[in-house]
């Protein structure tokens, strides 16, 4: 079973449990195992290492004749002398290397199954990239048979159904279609190696992705042959929850250490910068002295100690919200994986779907990969169809470094008001109105001082965009003319700021509900930001000081309940949940019924039950497809219930 405990967009931390009780947190990578040679123990890799799983093959225990005979005996577990869980490849990568294997597809995977595997693999077949899409496509028709197979054969063992489709996007999301429907308890992505040996990382993406969206999102994802520290922030960031590396020990073999920027080797080194425990207290001309066995434990361990400092500052940037500039950042340490983030823009649109409205942390802008980030589409989109400008006529102000703008152009803004001039900021992000600039991700973003061309020139085409729908007439503010007279009452801009931001996080018709009648805004005596709405006496909104959007109450729920048509903002569940909803316990996948499909995580959420009536507001965690999909785990962690209104 798995469940997601945390996420940033596709990433997720979560928590995946065996049959046989055994759990583990992802992401997370499974040392590859031989059962011949252990370079570093099982044991070792437990205990000293904190690696959860690790990943051994089956097809060469069985074709192994004492190794059969130990691991039918004793079991795999206390074969290996590992606790934790363990996962088994069936030769299909043998095949790939060296040829088919001597072994049917019922053999290999009911022996896994008597052994005693956590997880085992079907025999899949390996699509090679320089297959013709023909050729793949029929060795997909046998994966998928075999698969079946396998799961008719499982019993109590979780099994590997692998996505198969070589470089083919179209392939492999058939693929991952078909398999979603079996009962599967992994998805490893196969066949990618060679794109990885070869470094074709923009290929890597296409398969990654398009595996991504054929694939049901309650299994976790383990993207095959993936153990580079180089690859494992690109790799979570498109939702890859396990891995597997082998080449800890190959690497070592051939006297190369692994580091995030690459692998080096050791002869060509010119200084042994590392304090991992492995190299701690030793000097690079000692290392080359030791005898090549010694070497191959100590590059071991290196390369081992070196992918595990990775995951745990993945993990951390993950829970963060901060996963996106530490995949940027990996992505500069080699030409081709830019290429990588650079394809990944292409699926922006489907990878909006699952990023969160708000971040605690800001956006650091690293370089014009940055603008392939979903926010920025999810900007440029609610701008043109959710703003409802005051006038008809806009100023334009230029300036990033000075936030908030509404704060720095005082007397300028003030100006262009007094004349009917609406003032627009043109920025990295494109045109920001004035009501926007404390809103994330506006507010909460930084951005170079010297702005590289690339940007510049796609703010101002979406401004140029902006001010041609939104407006009659636009001015540089800066060239306006001082004039003298009445300001806008402050009254009237604090109700303008509040209706802009409604419009943007619940859309229009939503807002005019909320924002009906009588409007007394309050205010923070501290900040003289805008803290909450009331609304003919109705408290409806209150805004958040962190990232200047709002938190729905209960009030505010109801009236968007009568005036906008479900499914809008709306999360629907069971009648048995009701109650704790209502009392405020959160609301649970599992008893989910309905879903606004356009919600996306940390959105505020009305929870309601089967007649549309609102029985709590929260926050979402989950989008739709992923509540529907989940076996455990919460969709909406819960603010406000009816019971306690």
């Amino acid at each position: 079973m798995f469940e997601i405990l945390r996420r940033d967009g596709m990433a997720r931390i979560g928590k995946f449990t065996t049959t046989s009780g055994r759990s583990i947190e992802t992401p997370t990578l499974l040392p590859v195992i031989n059962p011949k040679i252990k370079t570093v123990t099982p044991r070792e890799l437990y205990d000293e290492f904190g690696f959860g799983a690790i990943i051994t093959n089956s097809y060469i225990i069985k074709n192994t004749p004492a190794l059969n005979e130990e691991a039918r005996a004793k079991g795999l577990h206390e074969m290996l002398d590992f606790p934790g869980v363990i996962m088994t490849d069936s030769g299909t990568f043998q095949s790939h290397m060296y040829g088919e294997v001597e072994m049917t597809n019922k053999e290999i995977v009911e022996f896994q199954r008597a052994i005693g595997t956590d997880i085992g693999t079907v025999l899949d077949i390996f699509t090679e990239p320089f297959w013709t899409e023909q050729q793949t496509a029929d060795s997909i028709v046998e994966t998928l048979k075999r698969t079946e197979e396998a799961v008719s054969l499982k019993g109590e063992m979780m099994i590997n159904g692998v996505v198969q489709g070589s470089v083919y996007p179209n392939l492999r999301k058939d693929c991952a279609e078909k398999m979603a429907k079996m009962d599967i308890d992994v998805h490893p992505i196969g066949g990618v190696v060679p794109l990885m040996e070869q470094y074709r990382y923009a290929e890597l993406v296409d398969v990654i992705m398009s595996s991504k969206m054929g694939l049901n999102p309650n299994r976790p994802v383990h993207l095959f042959g993936a153990g580079h520290p180089m690859i494992l922030a690109f790799a979570t960031l498109m939702g890859c929850d396990l891995f597997d590396s082998a080449s800890y020990a190959k690497f070592a073999k051939d006297d190369r250490m692994m580091f995030i920027d690459g692998s080096f080797r050791l002869a060509e080194m010119q200084s042994l910068d590392c304090n991992c425990p492995a190299c701690r207290g030793i000097t690079l001309e000692a290392l080359k002295k030791t005898t090549k066995n010694e070497r191959i434990k100590i590059l071991s361990r290196h390369n081992l100690f070196a992918i595990k400092n990775e995951l745990a500052l993945v993990r951390r940037y993950l829970r963060e919200g901060r996963l996106w500039e530490l995949a940027e950042l990996r992505c500069r340490a080699h030409p081709a994986m830019l290429d990588g983030l650079r394809r990944l823009r292409d699926y922006q649109e489907f990878m909006e779907k699952f990023d969160p409205i708000s971040r605690d942390g800001a956006i650091f802008y690293t370089g014009i990969e940055t603008r392939g980030r979903p926010v920025f589409k999810r900007y440029a989109d609610r701008i043109m169809t959710r703003y409802v400008p005051p006038t008809k006529k806009a100023a334009i102000f230029y300036g990033e470094q000075n936030k908030p703008y509404s704060r720095h152009f005082t007397e300028e803004f003030a100006n262009a008001r007094r004349q009917g001039y609406t003032p627009i900021i043109l920025c990295p992000w494109g045109p920001v109105p004035a009501e926007l600039d404390e809103m994330y991700p506006l507010a909460q973003s930084l951005f170079p001082a010297i702005e590289d061309t690339d940007t510049t020139n796609e703010s101002e085409e979406l401004t140029l965009d902006f001010l041609e729908t939104m407006f009659d007439e636009t001015v540089n503010g800066s060239e306006l003319e001082m004039k003298e007279g009445e300001d806008v009452p402050e009254e009237q801009l604090d109700l303008e700021r509040a209706k802009a931001v409604s419009r943007y996080q619940f859309g229009i018709e939503a807002t005019d509900a909320l924002f009906r009648g009588t409007i007394e805004l309050r205010k923070s005596k501290k900040t003289g930001k805008i803290r909450n709405v009331i609304s003919d006496g109705e408290h409806v909104l209150s805004m958040r000081a962190g990232d200047g959007f709002y938190t729905l109450r209960l009030e505010g729920a109801r009236r968007i309940l009568e005036a906008v048509p479900a499914p809008h903002m709306r999360m629907a569940v069971t009648d048995d949940s009701v109650p704790f909803v209502s009392n405020g316990r959160n609301a649970m996948c599992q008893f989910t019924t309905a879903c606004d499909e356009n919600l996306v995580p940390m959105d505020e959420v009305i929870v309601v039950d089967k007649d549309d009536n609102a029985v709590a507001t929260g926050r979402m965690l989950l989008v739709a497809n992923e509540i529907f999909s989940m076996k455990k785990g919460i969709a909406v962690k819960i603010r406000n219930g009816s019971e306690e209104d």
